[in-house]
């Protein structure tokens, strides 16, 4: 099982260093069989080689199982033909990783952000290749244009294909969990590109009678995530709408710094931390590694359950009950969390709890 590491800009290199670490232990004391390789993208790889994303990193990537991509500040990188790729970006639409997964759920022993008394445990399945982002929604070119100095023009792209499998994928996982299905829209306005979306998922229900499905305008979800987060299990939804969706229900349910995440197609997976890059700290050993962890954590229990191999999956479980484990102590916690924990000290924690999870 081949895992490539891309530490990625700002405290990128620090959090993508404390979940291999991580994933180290659980490699070790699961006896998965894990190999790591390395490589440089974004500043760094943009000061040596005039890109962030070489052509020839992009191409080895795809014969790897799982990928471990670090923090991209790609706000601050110059234009494309610049050299300025979207690494997240390439490899969801170059890797086809259409399923961009995000988790948020309330803990007990942390604050939330909620109303006293409420709860969230809810996954957005967000479709990442096509929707309002230029730079995925056109074959050649760019989906953004200015045709005067005074006038800006974007392209939507939405397809049945696609929004017919990140359906799919919704609703197996609503199977796993407690079987309801919400699908986040705006076709009282997107006539076409969200009616076009809503008849897909419908089509993708009839498939599973068994889960509960209904849909919901993308506006009245946020109050409803506010309101009433309970009400949600899994909701699916287009690019633009999942990716403000996510931060909300993240920063709602405690903190975007515990909010685990993954791009995953039909043949790979990538973990990537749900945050940006935090440049102002970077080097500081300040920044909370623990969505890159449970990230890391998200990618093994992928692969486990891929490739049949379900020692992946119990050792994607045991990070996760690890980080429950070292964030129950005030003690031990990072300081964005009011302890004084720093990123280094914090991922060991975690590995420490993994290794003692083994031998449990």
């Amino acid at each position: 099982m081949r895992i490539l590491v891309l530490p990625g800009d700002g405290i990128g290199p620090e959090i993508t260093t404390g979940a291999v670490e991580v994933l180290h232990a659980a490699n070790q004391a699961f006896d998965l069989g894990l190999n790591f390789d390395q490589e440089d993208i974004g500043f760094a790889s943009l000061q040596q080689h005039g890109t962030t994303l070489r052509d020839d990193v992009l191409e080895r990537a795809r014969g790897y199982d799982g990928i471990v991509l670090g923090t991209i500040s790609h706000a601050d990188y110059p234009r494309p033909e610049a050299g300025g790729i979207n690494v997240s970006a390439a490899f969801r639409g170059k890797l086809d990783l259409y399923a961009n997964v995000r988790p948020a759920r309330t803990r007990s022993f942390l604050d939330s952000n909620l109303k006293a008394g409420k709860s969230m445990d809810l996954v957005i399945m967000r479709e990442a290749t096509e929707g309002f982002y230029p730079d995925r929604n056109m074959h050649l070119g760019w989906g953004e244009m200015m045709p005067t100095p005074d006038l800006a023009l974007s392209v939507r792209k939405i397809s049945r294909h696609c929004s017919e499998r990140i359906a799919r994928r919704s609703f197996e996982l609503a199977l796993k969990r407690r079987s309801k299905v919400t699908a986040i829209h705006k076709a009282n306005s997107f006539y076409m590109t969200d009616g076009l979306f809503l008849q897909a998922v419908r089509q993708v229900a009839k498939e599973f009678p068994q889960v509960a499905y209904d849909e919901l305008l993308v506006d009245a979800s946020t109050a409803h995530l506010v309101r009433t987060p309970e009400r949600f299990d899994v909701l699916v939804t287009t690019n633009f709408y999942g990716d403000i969706l996510s931060d909300l229900a993240s920063e709602l349910s405690g903190s975007l710094g515990l909010a685990g995440s993954i791009m995953a197609g039909d043949r790979q997976c990538c973990a990537q931390a749900q945050h940006g890059s935090a440049p102002d700290i970077q080097g500081l050993d300040k920044a909370n590694p623990t969505s890159m962890i449970l990230s890391a954590g998200m990618l093994l229990r992928w692969l486990g359950e891929h490739h049949q191999r379900p020692a992946l999956q119990r050792a994607g479980d045991a990070i996760e009950t690890a980080v429950d484990n070292v964030l129950r102590n005030p003690a031990t916690r990072t300081a964005d969390l009011g302890g004084n924990m720093g990123t280094r000290a914090f991922s060991a924690a975690v590995a420490a709890e993994v290794r003692q999870a083994s031998a449990a």
